[in-house]
Parts: structure tokens; C-alpha cells; sequence
């Protein structure tokens, strides 16, 4: 059963305002209207005519905007044909068939209101329902934006386009129900960045170069579109001068941003060893909002620490850790459980302290992140520990030990205890036990990031490793220049393993005393008389 909700929008004419479109209005003016806008790239992927085309494409170059331009002429047009575009998600969806309104309003083509259905599946369950979008236009003809599950297509007739393809669950099933639509003079648009060497939408694209497929192909990389006039058009929208200069630095500035992931997204040469584990528009959906932010906390040490004394290591860490942590400790909720994870470096790549809150609806919420740039093993150490102290209720850290990293997780197991402080050698089996977690709390809504480029670009910079998540051995430039590792992403993967231990609960006591305030010491030898009681004593038992 279908139920329908009718959503207006009111620079739209109502359904029964709809007015034919007149017949002075030749479809080649309309064509000549876009075709003015549009850069090289665009307009020659709008004029291949080829019943089955296939873009390879870099990220935010505009090609589904000009896609909406040629679709709604299509749809439009008397002898036109329905056009039903496949996004992997609703914002996707939403931004297409919004796209095609604002061309429909450029081209003066009558359409009706944009309706937005919710179609339920037989067996009741509102997790798989389809929401869909529709523009209806006085020629007869439609376009809506379905969700990508195959069945979707059976029985239509038109063009489809799937968008961003090698993001689908299915392609090979999506391409085999959209392919049978060629039977009556339907077309296949497929578009798509890529996921990896060994996705479907690559392979697709290796067999079309091989011969194997009779499909056009396009491919269009950021140096490509910049050489057709992306950087220009973007000063036109924005109301800047353009420059060379300007679009070299823009370029640049893109090129640091996607880090480790600039290849494929921007260069379309899709990632060796698998594809992308966790997309980049779900990672940033986890972060903080733009109104709420929450601090990545940068430190590098000042040059020639390491031979410094222990007081003068302690004074300057103890000045790092009242000026940058402390406000921020005093911040977080002290009735919530707090864990910690940390991923280890001296030189070279960052130690990053990732400490995180189990709130109430279990959300596990990552209030601050550290980064510590060449800062030597005993500064660290007191950072650590500075910090641990600090966090409200305690409850688990887990620790990176694999390398000069064994040094730091000892000496916090030693302070803390086994209980407490787990020592991680990451391995194949550990990443496999782990990373699956972590991403269902991505997909499930069920953790919170600060908002940052650098940690984004390291949360992306995991990859299928034989069929397991994991950071790829190169390194990639942050957005000063310096070196990572995806290092954010180890240190919160290994704080979210944290939360999933067996939470302890903090409890305080002040110790017994004899009648008359005589000290009663039950860990007392007998050499050991002159040492003082500590005044309360911070215990941690299993909850």
C-alpha cells in the first residue's frame, strides 16, 4: 500500500494551477539556456546521447546540477520520458529533485508542486519504507527519486541515474533492473566517485575500457574540471576576483583537506587494498554542530624538550595542562562514565588522547581531542596522567602499546592498574573484533566528534584490508602541513573499544580511625610508622 503526504512548496504553482506550457516556447531555446552555463565537462556529458553512460568523476564539480538541467528538459519536453533518479541517501535525493525545480522555474516550465510520498512495504516495517520525491510536469512526465533497492524499478519506464554508484549496497542487482528500461527506449546514467580498487562501480568501468561492455565513458578529474573553468565559475558564484594564484591555492587547499584520500576523490584513481570504510559524508554527520563546537586541543613541543630536566618538564607540562585542559575537564558531566583511548607516537606522526562520556542513551560522546606533536615520553606521561585524573567517574582507557608506545600503556597500567588500563597490540584480529562497532555507532547516530578536517581526514582514511578496516601504511599531510597517520581515527576507535569493556565504578572513603584520631593503617610494616595517611583514598570496584 502506498500512502501519500503532500509537502508544498510555495514558489511552486498548485496542482490545479498547472498551465500548458505555450507553444512559441521551442525546446531549443531551452536547450541553448543551459548549455550557456554549463562548463566543458558538463556539456559534453549532457550531449552524449548513448543509452548507457558512466561518469568516474572527482567530488563537488556540479555534474548531478547539470544532470537535474538535461533530466528536466527531458521530462518536460512532450516527447520526453520519466526520469527516476537513485541516490544512496535522502539528502541526496532531496538536493536532485530540488535542483530540478529551480531549472524547471529557469526554463518556465509548468510543474506542479513537489509531493513527497512515504510508500510502505507490505510487511509494515518503517526501518525499509521509501520516502520519494516528485515533480510533475504538464507534459505527462515526472521525475522522482526513489531509494536504491532494485525492486524500486520494476515496471517503470525512463532514464535513470545512479548517483554516487559505487556507494549502493547492490549495484550489480540496481544495474541489472535499471539495464531492462533500454528495452523500450529507456537510458542508464551511472555517476559516481570512486570506493576502491575492488568496487563493483570500478570494476564496471574496467570492463567498459576492456570492450566488454558497449557503454560510453566519461571521466572527469579536478585538474580537468579546473582547466574547463571550475575555479572561475566558483569566484563568479562567490563574487570574487579570480586569479591564477587563487585557483592554485585553491587547489592546494583541496588537495591537503582530503589528506591521504586526494587520489580517489579528487583524482579518480580509486584506493589500492579496498575501498573506503567509512564515508566522509557520514563521518561529518557525526561531528558536533558548526554553533556547538568542541575543541581539538594542538600541542607541539618546544624544540630540544627531551634534554630538558624533570623540573622544567613538569613546570612547562603543568603550564600545558592548567592553560589547555583544565576548563575543559571542568565541562564535562561528572555523573557520566568517562574512557580514554590513545594512540602513541614521539616523531614524526601524533599522539592523540581521545577521551569520551557514555551518556545516558549510551551515545558515546567525545567531548575534546589532544594532539601531541613531538613531545618526549615523560611529558606525555604526565599529560596522560593529568588527564585520566581528571576525568569525571573513570571507568576504562585503553592504550596503544605497539612500538615506543609499550613505554606510555606500562607506565599507565603500573599508576592504574590491569582493571583499568588495557595494553593494545593493534593486530589484524583486533582491528577485526573492533572496527565493526564502531561503525554501527557511526550509522546508528551514536557518537559525537568534534567538528575538524584532520580528525574527518583520518576517520576516512581507513581501508579494507582483506576484508578488514584498517590504516593503510602511507602517510598523508594535515592541514599545516605536518604529517599523520590517521592517528584521531586509531585513538577513537580505541576509546569506543574502551566504553565497551566492563565499566568500573569510582567510589571514595576516608580511612578508619582508632578512638581518639589514632591512625589505623592496615597495609603498615613495621619500618613504615612515620608514613602519612592519605587523606581520602580513590577506589574502583565493578558495576
Amino acid at each position: 500500500m502506498a500512502v501519500t503526504n503532500t509537502s508544498k512548496r510555495t514558489s511552486r504553482p498548485a496542482a490545479a494551477d498547472v498551465v500548458q506550457p505555450p507553444p512559441e516556447l521551442p525546446a531549443k531555446r531551452a536547450i541553448a539556456e543551459s548549455a550557456s552555463v554549463f562548463l566543458g565537462y558538463q556539456a559534453r556529458w549532457a550531449a552524449d546521447q548513448s543509452p548507457v553512460k558512466i561518469i568516474e568523476k572527482s567530488r563537488r564539480i556540479g555534474l548531478s546540477w547539470a544532470e537535474a538541467a538535461d533530466s528536466t528538459l527531458l521530462a518536460a519536453s512532450r516527447s520526453g520520458m520519466d526520469v527516476w533518479y537513485i541516490g544512496y541517501n535522502k539528502d541526496m535525493a532531496e538536493e536532485f529533485v530540488r535542483d530540478c525545480a529551480d531549472w524547471a522555474k529557469h526554463y518556465a516550465f509548468a510543474a506542479s508542486e513537489i509531493e513527497t510520498g512515504v510508500e510502505v512495504f507490505k510487511d509494515g516495517d518503517e526501518e525499509k519504507s521509501i520516502l520519494t520525491y516528485t515533480i510533475r510536469f504538464a507534459s505527462g512526465f515526472r521525475i522522482t527519486a526513489l531509494s536504491s533497492r532494485p525492486s524500486n524499478l520494476r515496471g517503470k519506464q525512463g532514464r535513470v541515474i545512479i548517483d554516487e554508484a559505487a556507494f549502493h549496497p547492490d549495484l550489480a542487482e540496481l544495474l541489472k533492473a535499471a539495464l531492462a528500461l533500454l528495452i523500450w527506449g529507456g537510458q542508464v546514467h551511472v555517476v559516481s566517485t570512486h570506493d576502491g580498487e575492488e568496487n563493483p562501480f570500478n570494476e564496471l568501468i574496467k570492463e567498459v575500457r576492456a570492450g566488454k561492455r558497449p557503454y560510453s565513458l566519461h571521466r572527469v578529474t579536478l585538474d580537468d574540471a579546473l582547466a574547463d573553468g571550475l575555479y572561475q565559475r566558483v569566484c563568479q558564484v562567490r563574487g570574487v576576483p579570480w586569479s591564477a594564484e587563487g585557483e592554485t591555492a585553491w587547489r592546494a587547499s583541496l588537495v591537503a583537506q582530503y589528506g591521504s584520500g586526494a587520489d580517489e576523490e579528487l583524482f579518480c584513481i580509486p584506493s589500492k587494498g579496498g575501498g573506503i570504510w567509512l564515508p566522509r559524508a557520514l563521518i561529518e554527520a557525526r561531528m558536533a554542530p558548526v554553533d556547538a563546537p568542541r575543541k581539538v586541543i594542538r600541542w607541539q613541543a618546544p624544540g630540544g624538550m627531551d634534554l630538558w630536566s624533570d623540573y622544567l618538564i613538569e613546570q612547562e607540562v603543568a603550564a600545558f595542562c592548567e592553560r589547555e585542559l583544565k576548563a575543559e575537564i571542568e565541562q564535562l558531566d561528572p555523573m557520566l562514565a568517562s574512557c580514554l583511548g590513545e594512540d602513541f607516537a614521539r616523531k614524526g606522526d601524533l599522539t592523540v588522547l581521545a577521551p569520551c562520556q557514555l551518556t545516558r542513551t549510551l551515545v558515546r560522546s567525545f567531548p575534546f581531542l589532544v594532539e601531541l606533536r613531538d613531545v618526549p615520553f615523560k611529558a606525555q606521561a604526565l599529560i596522560l596522567f593529568y588527564l585520566i585524573d581528571g576525568l569525571p567517574r573513570f571507568s576504562h582507557g585503553m592504550l596503544d602499546a605497539t612500538g615506543n608506545g609499550a613505554y606510555l600503556a606500562e607506565v599507565a597500567q603500573q599508576r592504574y592498574g590491569e582493571a583499568l588500563i588495557t595494553r593494545v597490540h593493534l593486530s589484524e584480529p583486533w582491528y577485526r573484533d573492533n572496527t565493526p562497532p564502531l561503525k554501527a555507532a557511526f550509522e546508528d547516530a551514536a557518537i559525537v566528534l568534534p567538528r575538524d578536517v584532520d580528525v574527518l581526514n583520518d576517520l576516512a582514511t581507513f581501508r579494507l584490508v582483506r576484508g578488514v578496516a584498517r590504516i593503510p601504511d602511507q602517510r598523508a599531510g594535515d592541514s599545516t602541513g605536518n604529517h599523520r597517520h590517521g592517528d584521531a581515527g586509531i585513538a577513537l576507535l580505541l576509546a569506543y573499544a574502551a566504553t565497551r569493556q566492563q565499566i568500573y565504578q569510582p567510589f571514595d572513603y576516608e580511612a578508619v580511625r582508632a578512638p581518639g584520631g589514632a591512625r589505623i593503617n592496615f597495609m603498615r610494616h613495621d619500618d613504615q610508622d612515620d608514613i602519612p595517611e592519605p587523606k581520602g583514598f580513590h577506589h574502583h570496584g565493578v558495576i
